[in-house]
């Protein structure tokens, strides 16, 4: 299985500045390492009167996506449209790209553009280009992606992330598919073997569930005025100490052959229980047939509410391309008008949701089944992986703070005290 990417949805609070929504890739050091450029069509020189758009894409983990969006590229007439896949540290070599006059025209970025892309205008406003078709996106994954509104990015798909189960390990050892993290924790014990692991988040045995956990428990990233944190309470720390238990219950595994965001471990039947990505289930699914299901997070404490988290890349203009406006028209006719490219993009290379719902039902792999149970989930109970005002800082402080109380048996309200202070520093800073 190949899962090299995803990195977006390792958030769990983390910087989310500094790691780029599933801005992933083989990871494999120079900016421009095995990076290619490809023309759609004949060159600008056989366009004629046509303009020429660069088009920069991270390199996706799933065979033919580069195929895919070459030939997406190559059936647009309006312009000749050069696809650039870059392997490597895609979001240093972006972030390097913007400062430059020589920008890429189009370019996608996780969640949309961060907040600092917007406020030091490299981004060109996108919200006309939406239109109308607003509404056929989904609500939240476009939301992340509007700053005081207006919209910097157009949703792509989306990934998201599962507990999956094994029907047969569950079943034989009397166990329903937990609702509760209590029903969770109580699973995990009953579960386990000498042979298989309970439950499997991560090989830090925390991986992105510290997210899980705080819209599990009700809460959410920031405040409804976005003045501060919007975690700075009991029942979010109250959560942290139940995962602690569990952490230290010797439930969890925390040895596996893979990471989280790979399928392999629970498909190998390393573990009855793991949380990772949709993009796995296609691999998975290979493996184990029908022999697995998918929930939610189990909610946490008593206004918890069952919970995942989701992202995407969006589709961005910079505002220094060579044409802005033919680039807003491709990305328009690419990402809003293209139903049947988007079906493609979310169904064939992995598995994933459409940004636009109604489109869903076109998917196969969503038609039945655990897919059909993912796209429920999506819908009813996803959240976005990170809030476009979070940033590099917020997440270094959260992150310290959720590891001290879980390794460190640190006392929560201590530990984020701190949190809350930088989160209000940020905001600040960034609204000033």
């Amino acid at each position: 299985m190949n899962f090299s990417r995803r990195h977006f949805l390792t958030l769990a609070g983390a910087a989310v500045a500094t790691s780029t929504l599933a801005a992933c890739g083989s990871n494999s050091g120079g900016l421009d390492a095995g990076s290619s450029s490809t023309p759609s069509g004949s060159g600008s020189a056989a366009g004629g009167n046509k303009p020429t758009l660069k088009h920069w894409y991270h390199e996706y983990g799933e065979a033919g996506t580069q195929e895919a969006v070459k030939k997406y590229a190559a059936a647009y007439d309006k312009a000749d449209v050069q696809v650039k896949w870059n392997v490597g540290d895609y979001a240093k070599l972006l972030s390097a790209a913007l400062l430059t006059e020589d920008v890429p025209d189009v370019f996608e970025a996780e969640m949309g553009p961060s907040i600092d892309m917007i406020k030091a205008g490299q981004v060109a406003d996108l919200t006309d280009v939406v239109g109308t078709a607003k509404g056929r996106f989904d609500e939240e994954l476009i939301e992340r992606m509007t700053y005081e509104g207006k919209i910097y990015g157009i949703p792509q798909v989306a990934d998201m992330h599962l507990l999956y189960y094994r029907k047969s390990l569950l079943e034989k050892a009397g166990v329903k598919p937990p609702t509760t993290f209590e029903e969770l924790a109580a699973a995990a014990a009953k579960v386990r073997t000498k042979d298989v692991g309970g439950l499997f988040v991560g090989n830090d045995g925390i991986g992105p569930i510290p997210t899980a956990l705080l819209y599990a428990s009700g809460n959410d990233w920031l405040n409804q005025g976005r003045t501060g944190a919007g975690f700075l309470d009991e029942s979010f720390y109250q959560a942290l100490v139940k995962y602690r238990e569990l952490f230290n219950s010797g439930d969890l595994l925390q040895s596996a052959s893979k990471d989280w965001f790979d399928g392999s471990a629970f498909a190998n039947g390393e573990t009855a229980m793991q949380w990772g990505g949709l993009w796995s289930m296609t691999d998975i699914e290979k493996v184990l047939g029908d022999d697995f299901g998918v929930i939610p997070f189990p909610a946490i404490g008593s206004k918890g509410t069952q919970a995942t988290m989701f992202g995407a890349f969006g589709a961005c203009v910079s505002a220094k391309a060579s044409n802005v406006q033919a680039a807003k028209d491709y990305v328009k006719w690419l990402w809003v008008d293209q139903g049947e490219y988007q079906v493609d993009f979310a169904n064939n290379y992995g598995t994933h949701v459409p940004s636009q719902p109604a489109l869903a039902p076109q998917c196969t792999k969503l038609a039945s089944g655990p897919g059909a149970d993912a796209a429920q989930i999506f819908t009813a109970n996803g959240r976005p992986a990170s809030h476009i005002l979070w940033s590099g800082a917020m997440g270094e402080a959260f992150n310290a703070a959720v590891s001290n109380v879980i390794k460190k048996k640190a006392a929560p309200a201590t530990e984020f005290a701190t949190v809350g202070k930088v989160v209000a520093s940020e905001l600040k800073r960034i609204k000033g």
